[in-house]
This record gives C-alpha cells, sequence and structure tokens, in this order.
C-alpha cells in the first residue's frame, strides 16, 4: 500500500524573533524538520512505497538548501491561508497514493512508531487523527464526539463555544488521510472561520457526512506531538529530547552522572561500564566503547573511543580514534585526524592534528603536534612543536620508535627523528637526526659575571 507524506514547513514563525527560518531552528544540532524528514523516511521504510512531500514558502531556498540532500519533493505554497491550504499545494503530486499522512516541520519529535500506528489505523479506508487528551488543552482544536463516542468533527480553539472548550481530548494536527477521498474533500474547504484559512480538520466534518470512518491513534509519549513556536519551546523541546537519549542510555548500561547535563547531538553508539560526567557534549557519529570514562566538560564530536580510555576534563575530541587504556587531558584537543594507538598518554594542554601515535608513547605537557608519524615509547616533553606549515604547505614529521624528545623543542618539517635517538632540551631541529644518536641544537650559554643593569 502507497502512503505519501506532506509535511507542512512554509510558515515564517514570526513568534521566534528571528530571520532564521522556524524549521531549520536546531534540536540537537540538527534542524526541526530534518527531524521530521528522518521519520518520515524511517516510517515509509516499514510501510512500503511512497513519496515525501516538503510544502515551503518562507525562505524556502534556504531551506532547500539546508536539506537539499534528501530525496524529497518540494512543493511551493506562495500564500500562507491555512493547513487545507498548504495540503492542497501538494495533492497534485500524489496522485495514486492510497493514503496521505501529514506532518508539520515545527513538531520534531514524532516517532515513527506513533505514525505506523496512525496509518495502520487509516488502512487507506478511514480517516485517522493523532489525538491526544491533556489537562490544559487552551490553543488546540478540539475533538467532537457523539453520544456514542465516534468523532463527529474538530472545531477550532478559536472558533469553539464555551462548552466545547472544557473538552480535553485535543486534535494534533498529524492525519491519515484516504488517498481516494483527499482531493475532493481539500476542494471543498472554505474559509468560514475567525482565521480566514483554510482549516485542513474540517474535513474530518465531511468525512462523518460521506459515511467514512474517523478514528484516532495516540503518541506514547505527550512531548511527541508538542510545536515550536518560541524559542522558550525549542529549548523545552531540547531538554525534553535529551532527558529521552539519557534515560535510554541509562538503561543501556551507561552511567550518566547528571542527565540533566548531557548533549547528543547525533548517532551515539555505546557499550557497557561506560561513566559520562556533567556538560559533555556528544556531536555526530560517536563509538564509546566498554569501560571508558568522560570527565567534564569534554565534547566528543565523530570520534570513536576504544576500550578502558580515560577522557579527561575539558577536553576535545574531534574526528579522531583514540586506542584503547589511553589517557587523554585535562584539556587536550585532538583535532581532525588523529589516530592514537593502545596506551598512549596525551596530557593537558597538548593539541594533535592529523598525526598517528603509536603504543606507549607520552606527550605530557603544552605541546604540538602537527602532520606527524610518532613511533612507539616516545617521550615528548614539555613545549614541544612540529612546525608542519611553511606558509603555503604543509611538512611531515617522522619520530621513530624508542625517541625521547626533550623539553621546548622546535621539530622543522620536514624531518625525520630516527630509532631511539634524543633531541636536547631547546633544540630547533632543521635536519633528520640519525638513530640512536643525541641532537643538540641551540645557542651556547654565555655568562657574564658582575653584569649591572641600567637604571630605569
Amino acid at each position: 500500500m502507497r502512503a505519501d507524506i506532506i509535511i507542512l514547513a512554509a510558515g515564517q514563525g514570526s513568534r521566534m524573533k528571528s530571520d532564521y527560518p522556524k524549521v531549520l531552528h536546531n534540536i540537537a544540532g540538527k534542524p526541526m524538520l530534518e527531524h521530521v524528514i528522518l521519520t518520515a523516511i524511517e516510517t515509509q521504510k516499514s510501510i512500503g512505497e511512497g513519496n515525501i512531500h516538503v510544502v515551503i514558502g518562507h525562505e524556502s531556498d534556504k531551506i532547500k538548501q539546508k536539506l537539499g540532500k534528501y530525496n524529497l519533493n518540494w512543493v511551493y505554497q506562495e500564500q500562507q491561508l491555512g493547513t487545507g491550504h498548504a495540503v492542497q499545494q501538494a495533492i497534485p503530486y500524489c496522485k495514486g497514493a492510497d493514503m496521505i499522512l501529514v506532518l508539520y516541520g515545527d513538531v520534531p519529535l514524532i516517532s515513527s512508531m506513533s505514525l505506523e500506528s496512525l496509518l495502520l489505523s487509516c488502512n487507506g479506508n478511514r480517516l485517522a487523527l493523532l489525538t491526544i487528551n491533556i489537562t490544559n488543552p487552551s490553543g488546540y482544536g478540539r475533538i467532537i464526539r457523539d453520544g456514542f463516542g465516534k468523532i463527529q468533527a474538530i472545531v477550532e480553539d478559536k472558533d469553539a463555544t464555551s462548552e466545547q472548550l472544557a473538552i480535553n481530548e485535543v486534535n494534533t494536527g498529524i492525519i491519515a488521510i484516504p488517498g481516494k477521498s483527499i482531493s475532493i474533500w481539500i476542494n471543498k474547504l472554505k474559509n468560514h472561520n475567525s482565521q480566514k484559512e483554510y482549516y485542513l480538520t474540517d474535513i474530518v466534518a465531511m468525512a462523518v457526512e460521506n459515511n467514512v470512518s474517523v478514528v484516532h491513534a495516540q503518541p506514547s509519549n505527550a512531548i511527541e506531538v508538542e510545536g515550536v513556536n518560541s524559542k522558550l519551546q525549542l529549548m523545552e523541546l531540547e531538554r525534553a529530547y535529551q532527558k529521552q537519549k539519557a534515560i535510554s542510555l541509562m538503561l543501556s548500561g551507561v552511567t550518566i552522572l547528571d542527565p540533566s547535563r548531557i548533549d547528543i547531538r547525533g548517532e551515539l553508539s555505546t557499550e557497557h561500564d561506560i561513566i559520562i560526567d556533567i556538560n559533555v557534549i556528544i556531536e555526530g557519529k560517536v563509538i564509546i566503547e566498554k569501560d571508558v570514562t568522560i570527565e567534564a566538560g569534554c565534547i566528543i564530536r565523530n570520534s570513536h573511543i576504544k576500550a578502558g580510555s580515560h577522557i579527561k576534563a575539558n577536553s576535545i575530541v574531534e574526528d579522531s580514534i583514540v586506542g584503547e587504556n589511553c589517557n587523554i587531558g585535562p584539556f587536550a584537543r585532538l583535532r581532525p585526524g588523529t589516530n592514537l594507538s593502545n596506551d598512549v598518554n596525551v596530557g593537558n594542554f597538548v593539541e594533535i592534528k592529523n598525526s598517528t601515535v603509536a603504543t606507549y608513547s607520552k606527550i605530557n605537557h603544552l605541546s604540538y603536534i602537527g602532520d606527524s608519524t610518532i613511533g612507539e615509547q616516545v617521550n615528548i616533553g614539555a613545549g614541544t612543536i612540529t612546525c608542519n606549515y611553511d606558509g603555503k604547505n604543509k611538512h611531515q614529521t617522522i619520530i621513530e620508535d624508542n625517541t625521547f624528545i626533550g623539553s621546548n623543542s622546535a621539530l622543522i618539517a620536514p624531518v625525520t627523528i630516527a630509532y631511539s635517538s634524543t633531541v636536547a632540551a631547546g633544540s630547533v631541529i632543521t635536519d633528520d637526526v640519525p638513530k640512536k644518536s643525541l641532537s643538540i641544537a641551540r645557542g651556547r650559554q654565555k655568562n657574564i659575571e658582575n653584569w649591572k643593569r641600567k637604571n630605569t
């Protein structure tokens, strides 16, 4: 059975107080509309074939530029005249669909499970509404039922009577419509209401009039159907999303010291016996293996942290691989292209970029390592830098096994420090160093006795 999905994303969102399109504001590091698109794609995989149509209007070019990587049909709505009018713009592209599912670009946390349930209720023959019962229904359209409990209509909050306003079952706006009926119903919509808009919800009364059953389904969690109209609501959904992620991680065996102070902004894969301290941010695709500890204030982005490693406070790991039983930080930065083997120590205020570091090597303090290959059991002293950039090109530094680099040394690439060599502290190395040798490259100290400073 073919189910097409229409996502409404044309609104300006003036209450966001932003020049940016509302549906492109982020939740968990991803535009709200992208959350809905991904859920729509997941839903279609489970139910079979169909197309996804996104109705856009305000700042449409920005939306298409941001999310053009997805296989979508973009539909332009020149005037925003209500939900019914928005759906009407997409109907010509839905010919042959057995069901039409309508979603909203500013309702980002809807789950594919709830949508699958709604589509099963529709089954191509019934009009299916996603409803919810809430304590304070103010602002929502009310579900009107007859004496037998059958749905008869939806009345918008501004058009409801005092008796109808007391109803606490409300419409979420998400609806599954039989494909064979939608064109007829949509074309009959009128704008005889206080907003002078074409309400999609008016098709409920039409379905009842045509003896089409109107059924409902409900989401498993009320947060799924919360919309965003302000920065405050955006923040509330962000925290709700992060709480759900934290609960899921804890149920899988991850220890999170404070679930209200963690942010997952991507795809996180974890094993057991992981400890995550406060204010940790996970971005992109991250893999964390067992027995890993991540201390407070760390940012892990598109990286793989292998078993037994310890990321100490306020460290940043980006597009990197950290081997088993490594110690990183505090205040360390692993930049893209860093690949650490097992049992490597990277200490405080050390920055590594586009480099490999082999087993049992140590870079413990205040150093920069860029475009380098570092062998096993290498010790790099405090203040060492690899000078890899000549103003135009990057060059390689090779430091072979069992090498000792003294503190405050500068290694001018391209250069090789061969096996088991020692570089004396304070040296500036411009030429290759042979294996098992000591290299000293610094001015000789000169002491002038009885020196008197000039008066200042």
